[in-house]
């Protein structure tokens, strides 16, 4: 279960600006509420306490109930971080850096960046008096990666994992009609995988309201039997139990079509659950005429089960899903809905360029929609479980999904990670086939590996026994191993594996090529170029006979009919895993499209085999000066029974082509054009020309979309090209191009697809912090005693004002109160530097150096902007204020060291939104700032004619 129903917006959080699902029962139904909106975010420090805003420090912070310290407490002033919504990656913000991970894109973060690696997100919620009683919980779909959760400086949840969903309840913790703050403190020091993996809350935040005995987290499990014209629908209910005693219940099951029409209901009698308890109900309704759920219509159905007691709903819980039928034959490969389907699959990690991995959720239609058009049916989300909204997108376009589990094991928290998935996933029509591991070699032909892998496919088969599950393997063919303890065959790289041998071996059991390829290729390139880490473009094995270009591996899947089909790795390249190249390469370069979704030609020959489309591709380009009359590889795909291949309208000859196969011709270079035609049956049906152009004139967008909603979320993405005056594109085109925009739209991101390129991926301002000490405090009976004393921290009577001392050794208030404070200068190279200044008692004055200053004010603090060439090396900040009623010890403890008086904050400006065109391209990401309107993206580029696109927000 993911998204639930609509329902009008209710005030029981802060700023609760995205209401987007609850029950429409009264007297406490389920709020659901998305979160993402207001949070504060600053880099913290990997190992350094004081870097890490002081957390760890104080006396008990992990010892006693609610003694979180630093930003974990509720009273931590957090006025001074970025403000900023989710999802987020700060990671895709950082510098790239020869001393990063190259497996993760060489990005300024991990064990050499101790001071980028930790993030630390707050946020504040109102939750009124009135939800007393309820079940609250926070929801986070995803946080890469070891999260630690706090609430009003309770210690709460701990998630190792940057891949799973994971729930906190947090209301024990509440205070109920007063102000709470959720901390979460965000540490990537440590790669779970080897590719980019970002950092931060990338995924959406969700804050639920129950009551007490409601459907248990994700507690439906929906399938369907169908038998001639009607389908069995079964449903599996979990209700919980958190309330003070027993409770009796029903359960109403309400089944609408695609139309939102009622098909079907069922009634479950009066069952029973004790307190703090859980007990599962079962029941049956019955589907005439069922709108099955297909490739071509992904029909989805919704289920409404209302929880009733004592006369009334107490909770109603929407359930998603599909009616359809899954078969995995060992001869005959996969059926869906008793039609035979070859899989035609890619794997893909889930960064994007200029986005990293937190991607809005339209970002993931998108970049399914990109995989359509090149025939893609079905996805393997590697090497994890998928983004909830991945799954509802692949559910709505009708895309097949191997969901996979991170890592191989049986322990208890591998064990509780892999059983979330699936009972998250498992009502996803989308998803036919689950994975239990890749490429484990150190078990993958032992004893030990054939033993994992059949326990966890029983652990998940428990689950759910509607999907078979598969294991990704490397090798195979031992007496042992994860592929002998395998349920489906899943083998990654047929050249790694002798499959028949292994489909002769176990006849029984069926077998999916689960990765497939590992081409390099750059697009737009046609020779190898080192220097700038650029691999040519025609398709071609990566090494020997372990290896094999794109044509060969889809060639022998398709010859094969028990194999069910082929995941090539991967759809898109992906920032990491920098084969061939080390640095300065920064993304890796096996896609079928480049990181911005361009095909490359390896993509296009899938295209031509996946599709029926009548369709062609010539390549290379054909901009070659210098190389007159020197032999040219020219190579066609289409599917089309013939091509012909004309130069500058000259037949150089119409040849047959094989099925799954290309066609090649070595063409002496002359300027002007090169045009290939499709015939099918004797008929021209198809010609693609690509020809010689002129220098760049021009930079010219094109939007995919041009309306969005005004939610917020939606996104437009927008190619950038560089054309020729007859607007053709440039080819060979570099031009760096400036954007900006107008208009209720933010620019979240740009890339290019080149692999070695060190642009910023998303310009972003960060916010580093400085100490500020030698605290010391004086106490003078007027305030004009005070001047004397500016210059005058070293004489008797001096103390540290948050030092410790017993109660009858604290010294007796003054009417007023001389505090100083001591800091180094700011580097003038380190960005805009300011103090931020607490209000410590009405009426307090402030000294820079001895000298009376007014700072402006900003998010309710003083700021003092600072000039670094005008300060001396070591500087004195100087408080003078009255002693309130209350004296001053509490005004002291509460201080937290003086964080909350006095704050050095170092900011690094947002750079400019610029980027280079890559071999002609560039692209720019749009998002929605939530207003309607008309906005408008320009982008401009020295000597070339400008360009705008006006994007209406509805």
């Amino acid at each position: 279960m993911r998204q639930l129903r609509p329902f009008s917006w209710v005030f029981w959080a802060l700023a609760l600006a995205f209401a987007v699902g609850s029950a429409t029962a009264a007297d406490g139904g389920r709020q659901r509420t998305r979160i993402d909106d207001g949070w504060r975010f600053a880099l913290g420090h990997a190992h350094d306490q004081a870097q890490d805003f002081g957390h760890g420090t104080r006396s008990f912070f992990f010892a006693k109930a609610g003694f979180g310290d630093g930003p974990a407490g509720a009273e931590f002033d957090d006025r001074t971080w970025r403000r900023l919504n989710l999802p987020h990656d700060w990671a895709v913000e950082l510098p790239f850096s020869e001393r990063g991970s190259a497996a993760h894109g060489s990005k300024a973060i991990g064990r050499a960046f101790p001071e980028n690696s930790v993030g630390w997100y707050r946020r504040e919620l109102a939750i009124p008096a009135a939800a007393q009683g309820k079940r609250i919980a926070i929801e986070f779909d995803g946080v890469f990666r070891d999260s630690v959760v706090w609430v009003n400086g309770h210690y709460l949840h701990r998630e190792a994992s940057g891949y799973s969903s994971f729930r906190v309840d947090i209301s024990d913790y509440l205070n109920y009609g007063g102000r709470n703050v959720v901390a979460v403190r965000v540490d990537a020091t440590t790669q779970e995988g080897w590719w980019y993996e970002g950092a931060g809350i990338y995924r959406h935040v969700w804050l639920t309201q129950t009551e007490p005995l409601r459907v248990g987290h994700e507690g439906t499990f929906v399938r369907a039997t169908v038998n001639g014209g009607s389908a069995e629908v079964a449903v599996d209910t979990t209700v919980r139990n958190d309330g003070k005693a027993a409770e009796s219940f029903t359960l109403e099951h309400e089944l609408r079509d695609p139309a939102g029409r009622v098909v079907a209901r069922a009634t479950v009698p009066e069952r029973r659950v004790g307190v703090d308890a859980s007990t599962d109900v079962a029941a049956t309704l019955r589907v005439t005429a069922p709108q099955l759920w297909s490739l071509e219509a992904p029909q989805l159905y919704k289920l409404t089960t209302h929880v009733k007691s004592g006369g009334r709903v107490v909770d109603s819980y929407d359930t998603p899903f599909g009616i359809r039928t899954i078969r995995f034959d060992a001869n005959a490969g996969f059926f869906l809905n008793g039609r035979h389907v070859k899989l035609h699959g890619v794997n893909n990690h889930q960064d994007h360029a200029g986005i990293g991995i937190a991607l809005p959720d339209a970002m993931h239609e998108a970049r399914l929609k990109m995989l359509k058009g090149m025939g893609v049916n079905a996805i393997r989300s590697a090497h994890h479980p998928a983004t909830p909204e991945l799954l509802e997108a692949c559910d709505r376009l009708g895309i097949l999904v191997i969901d996979e589990h991170r890592m191989m094991g049986t322990a208890p928290q591998i064990r509780d990670e892999m059983e979330r998935m699936v009972r998250r996933d498992r009502n996803h029509p989308s998803v036919i086939l689950w994975s239990v591991g890749n490429e484990e070699w150190a078990i993958e032909n032992t004893a030990v590996g054939t033993r994992l892998a059949r326990e966890m496919q029983a652990i998940v088969r428990r689950m759910d026994p509607t999907r078979p599950a598969t294991l990704a393997a490397s090798s195979s063919g031992g007496p042992e191993g994860t592929a002998v303890g395998s349920e489906v065959l899943g083998f990654n790289y047929k050249a790694q594996h002798d499959i028949d041998a292994m489909h002769k071996r176990f006849p029984e059991r069926a077998s999916v090529v689960t990765e497939e390829g590992l081409t390099y290729a750059t697009r737009g390139i046609y020779a190898d170029d080192p220097a700038h880490v650029f691999v040519a473009a025609y398709d071609k094995r990566s090494g020997g006979a372990s290896t094999a270009s794109i044509e060969e591996a889809w060639r022998y899947n398709a010859e094969r009919p028990f194999l069910a089909g082929v995941f090539f790795w991967t759809g898109f390249d992906y920032r990491g895993e920098t084969t061939p190249y080390g640095w300065p390469a920064v993304s890796s370069q096996f896609g079928m499209m480049d990181t911005t979704g361009l095909l490359k030609d390896s993509g296009q020959y899938l295209k031509a085999a996946w599709t029926t489309e009548p369709m062609v591709h010539v390549l290379p380009h054909w901009n070659w000066p210098g190389r007159e009359g020197q032999p040219i590889d020219v190579r066609v795909y289409a599917n089309t029974d013939e091509v012909e291949l004309l130069l500058n309208g000259k037949s150089l000859g119409r040849k047959p082509l094989a099925r799954y196969a290309h066609l090649q011709w070595s063409v002496p270079y002359a300027p002007g054009s090169l045009t290939a035609r499709g015939y099918q049956g004797g008929k021209l049906v198809v010609t693609e020309t690509v020809a010689t152009t002129g220098d760049g004139s021009a930079v010219r967008l094109t939007a995919d979309r041009t309306r969005i909603r005004a939610d917020g979320d939606d996104v437009a993405v927008v190619r950038v090209s560089v054309v020729d005056r007859e607007g053709r594109v440039v080819p060979t085109a570099s031009q760096r191009i400036s954007f900006e925009v107008s208009g209720p739209v933010r620019l979240i991101g740009m890339g290019n697809g080149d692999p070695g390129s060190h642009e910023a991926d998303k310009p972003a301002e960060f916010h580093r912090y400085a100490a500020v000490n030698g605290w010391r405090q004086k106490a003078v009976a007027k305030q004009e005693d005070a001047t004397a004393l500016l210059a005058d921290a070293a004489s008797a009577g001096w103390r540290d004002p948050f030092a410790w001392l017993p109660i009858e050794k604290q010294p007796a208030d003054g009417a007023w109160n001389v505090v100083h404070a001591s800091f180094a200068r700011p580097a003038a190279a380190a960005g805009h530097a300011a103090l931020f200044v607490g209000d410590i008692t009405p009426g307090q004055q402030v000294y820079l150096n001895g000298k009376a200053v007014t700072p402006r004010r900003e998010d309710g603090m003083g700021v003092i902007d600072l000039d670094p060439a005008q300060l001396a090396d070591v500087n004195a900040l100087t408080l003078v204020f009255a002693t309130p009623a209350g004296g001053t010890r509490q005004l002291f403890d509460d201080a937290q060291g003086g964080r909350r008086w006095l704050t050095l904050r170092t900011t690094t400006s947002t750079g400019p939104w610029q980027r280079s065109v890559f071999n002609g391209h560039a692209q720019v990401i749009l998002q929605s700032t939530g207003s309607p309107g008309r906005a408008t993206l320009r982008a401009v580029s020295e000597g070339l004619a400008p360009a705008a696109t006006v994007i209406e927000i509805f």
